[in-house]
């Protein structure tokens, strides 16, 4: 029996072998008692504990430290037998490539792990998440360069003319790319500061409607006559954007014109008249009711109130209703509206006008859909 231990194959004694797979079993036997009574008995303290670290803590042990320690384990043993160098560099590539394997994958899950953590704590919605998660492929895509690198130089092979080349290639990618690039930088702009969000109606520069989707290069908008603008996510960044979404209250201006024949004691009503029709109508402010100008042809009041509301509909209801009541009120009264007067005259000779921007606050608050 002793003679057939001692007897050597490819270096090594049967004994040696024999050494080797128990070492080999043992290590199996532990990572298992490890996995099932010492992660199990974490498992129970940890879900009684409101905090997700011990979870996170659990799930990375199991994925990744339990794994590599069992390889080690298996590298060590199997270090003790004896090895051609040819065989003992087989085995050391296979390590170092194991080893970068499991540290790449560690990272790129603690990063995620660690975004995700700080993304709900900013109250992020899961889709927002889940679109983040698209944009940290390219950063793990970059880890995995980075662990290639890194393996490659380990085994002995000079990764200097290997990096000079990628900076090169990366330069002439960038320059024939940058426009994609600026897109792609520009997206991670709207995604960080949130400037709008999926659902949000905005208006940039002539192009208004409700945003769709927010992608990588663009992001498409449909428009209140129905079609899809596509609009470069650079083109957005440098833009002004105006979001109704976030409207908490709309600002509206109006103006009613009455004619000079109305007796003083009825203009002197007109201002009560015009902020009864606002205050009775519910989620309404009043600014201000006044007289604000004699013109050569009318006397004209002006309005000015909040709709405490970004529901545009609901705007327009409420002005609707409004102006009915104040025409019904005119009309009890036997208040005239001035009509507008057309004179011929050439538009060379007279000097240039500028109406105020709160003479036409409701044309504003009319292009806010």
């Amino acid at each position: 029996m002793n003679s057939f231990l001692d007897r050597v194959f490819w270096g090594n004694t049967v004994l040696q072998y024999l050494y080797v797979l128990a070492g080999l079993f043992v290590a199996w036997i532990v990572l298992q008692i490890v996995r099932s009574v010492v992660l199990g008995f974490i498992r129970k303290l940890a879900s009684k504990t409101v905090t997700s670290y011990d979870d996170a803590f659990i799930s990375a042990t199991e994925k990744f430290i339990l794994p590599y320690v069992y390889l080690v384990a298996n590298y060590v043993v199997i270090k003790q037998l004896n090895f051609s160098t040819k065989g003992q560099r087989i085995i050391e590539v296979a390590f170092t490539l194991v080893s970068v394997y499991y540290l790449v994958r560690a990272f790129n899950h603690l990063l995620q792990y660690s975004v995700h953590l700080y993304l709900r704590k900013r109250e992020e919605t899961e889709t927002r998440i889940k679109q983040f998660d698209g944009m940290l492929l390219v950063v793990k895509a970059f880890v995995w360069v980075i662990g290639l690198l890194f393996f490659l130089d380990n085994i002995g092979y000079s990764v200097t003319t290997i990096v000079a080349g990628l900076g090169i290639g990366g330069i002439a990618i960038a320059l024939a790319a940058q426009n994609i690039l600026s897109d792609l930088f520009s997206y991670f702009v709207i995604f960080l500061d949130k400037p709008f969000e999926i659902g949000d109606f905005i208006v940039v520069g002539d192009k208004s409607g409700s945003v769709e989707e927010i992608g990588f290069k663009t992001s498409r908008v449909r428009s209140l006559g129905g079609e899809q603008l596509v609009i470069p996510n650079a083109e957005l960044v440098k833009s002004t954007i105006n979001n109704f979404k976030r409207l908490e209250k709309r600002r509206i201006a109006f103006s009613i014109r009455v004619v000079y024949d109305t007796p003083p004691q009825l203009l002197q009503e007109v201002p009560g008249i015009l902020k009864s029709a606002v205050e009775k109508r519910e989620k309404t402010l009043l600014d201000r009711s006044h007289l604000a100008s004699l013109s050569d042809y009318y006397v004209n009041f002006e309005v000015v109130y909040f709709v405490l509301s970004d529901d545009y509909n609901l705007y327009m209801n409420i002005q609707q209703s409004i102006l009915l009541d104040i025409i019904t009120t005119f009309k009890e009264k036997g208040i005239e509206f001035a009509l507008p007067t057309q004179v011929n005259i050439n538009s060379k000779n007279l000097p240039e006008t500028k109406q105020t921007d709160e003479t036409n606050v409701d044309n504003n608050a009319v292009s806010g859909k």
